[in-house]
């Protein structure tokens, strides 16, 4: 299968380098600044004798090379800069998504599309409104990311493997995020049989701060190692049919009573993209906030022009 990566920044190019390794596809690495993407794919065509690997990767600076794709995934955008939310980068990474998605819907229309750019759910419901793509076959990277910082804090916190843990965070991408302790396991055990309910809150405010914290420690540009994981995680789930439930950014069409909006929400991936979106058994509070957190993302959206 061919798959594009529209964005050789360091989300992108780390995304590619970690799809071509574990033999997902034949890449494509596409960026707008000439020879940015072509040098990476060069670099990582010669770790492959290094590697005992023979993965395809390829860079251009042509859009049109993503013709024909199967899997199309969108970290193009500028990245947040310290002390600036995702909402400011709304209006400059938009215009740049648009381009991007009538490009695609030219050149791969059959293709799976998965968002990365941010604000990610605002973005994720314009790239379905500029494409008219089916619901099911374009979604945003999103929470599976929140989840896995949730999950790493509360192994560094009891001290345990981050694998004993299973974690669930839905809502927004971001300082919108909803961590939900109570959906949280540890070895099969609630969370709450681990920690008192301060240290959990701690941990939930840790987790939505998160993004902002690495982002204030590089200094310029935002998190890229675990981005990219949780994206090549997300395509093996759909090239291998795994039908593994992760947390995407979905459109909702009555689902958790959202309607024509998107949202982080834990779905069923498999080779037709999102296959089943999982409805939890969220409590009057917690479905009020994921409720008025998509309401925010379609305001955004309607802002934005097609």
């Amino acid at each position: 299968m061919k798959i594009s990566i529209i964005g050789a920044g360091n989300v992108g190019s780390l995304t590619a380098m970690r799809i071509a390794a574990d033999g997902l596809g034949e890449v494509m690495l596409v960026d707008v600044v000439k020879g940015l993407a072509l040098g990476k794919a060069l670099d990582l065509e010669d770790a492959r004798p290094i590697l005992k690997n023979n993965y395809s990767i390829q860079g251009s600076d042509d859009i049109g090379q993503i013709r024909d794709s199967g899997i199309v995934v969108v970290t193009a955008g500028l990245a947040r800069k310290p002390g600036m939310t995702r909402e400011e980068l709304l209006l400059k990474n938009a215009q740049i998504l648009k381009s991007i998605c009538l490009n695609i819907k030219e050149l791969a229309p059959e293709a799976i599309v998965i968002i990365v750019t941010n604000p990610l759910d605002i973005m994720t419901l314009f790239a379905l409104r500029v494409t008219g793509f089916q619901p099911a076959r374009l979604f945003g990277m999103g929470i599976s990311l929140d989840t896995s910082r949730f999950v790493n804090l509360i192994s560094q916190e009891l001290r345990l493997p981050a694998t004993d843990i299973e974690g669930m965070v839905i809502g927004a991408h971001g300082e919108g995020m909803l961590p939900l302790p109570q959906l949280t396991k540890v070895k099969g055990v609630g969370l709450d049989e681990f920690m008192d309910n301060e240290a959990v809150k701690s941990l939930v405010t840790r987790t939505i701060n998160r993004g902002a914290q690495i982002v204030a420690n590089l200094g310029t540009g935002s998190a890229f190692f675990a981005p990219s994981a949780a994206i090549a995680s997300i395509v093996r789930s759909v090239v291998k049919d795994e039908k593994r439930v992760i947390g995407v950014c979905s459109y909702l069409n009555g689902q958790y009573g959202v309607k024509d909006t998107c949202i982080g929400v834990p779905c069923r991936l498999g080779k037709h993209g999102i296959e089943q979106i999982i409805e939890l058994d969220l409590s009057g509070e917690d479905l009020e906030i994921l409720v008025k957190s998509a309401q925010a993302v379609a305001r955004s959206a309607a802002q934005l022009s097609e």
